[in-house]
């Protein structure tokens, strides 16, 4: 049986993800050994609404392609409403999460702007794993 290989750009995004989640969890690990643990679990909950974010806009992004390639040729093309919810509703969670997490539990809002800071992070890891592994194939 053969194996269809994957697409390069779900491996980054898939790559993208999970580094979300470990540079979030380090992050918040040394914040909480290095300054209190309120400040580590509002990193943690700041990388945790990047990954959903990140999730989130995949999943949008991925309706919105869809629908645009299933209607290449049509005059009215429409996009499902679920694309547009994705869109915009995860801004809405993560102000929510925020203010909760703040208002209730006492969690630093800097803190968790900081987590947020985790998919930017893992981005910028994922494209510099992507660079250093292209450069050791051979090109010709």
């Amino acid at each position: 049986m053969e194996m269809v290989a994957e697409p390069q750009h779900e491996l980054t995004e898939r790559r993208i993800a999970g580094l979300t989640l470990v540079v979030g969890a380090l992050a918040s690990v040394g914040a909480a050994f290095g300054y209190s643990w309120r400040v580590g679990v509002g990193i943690l909950i700041g990388a945790l609404l990047a990954w959903v974010n990140f999730r989130w806009l995949e999943r949008a992004m991925d309706a919105v392609t869809r629908a645009s390639m299933a209607q290449t040729n049509s005059e009215d093309a429409r996009v499902p409403i679920s694309a547009y919810f994705g869109l915009f509703a995860r801004y809405a969670l993560i102000a929510v999460v925020v203010y909760v997490t703040f208002s209730v539990f006492r969690i630093p809002v800097l803190s968790m702007v900081v987590g947020l800071c985790a998919l930017g992070v893992a981005a910028m890891l994922a494209t510099l794993m992507e660079v250093l592994s292209s450069g050791s194939e051979s090109r010709f």
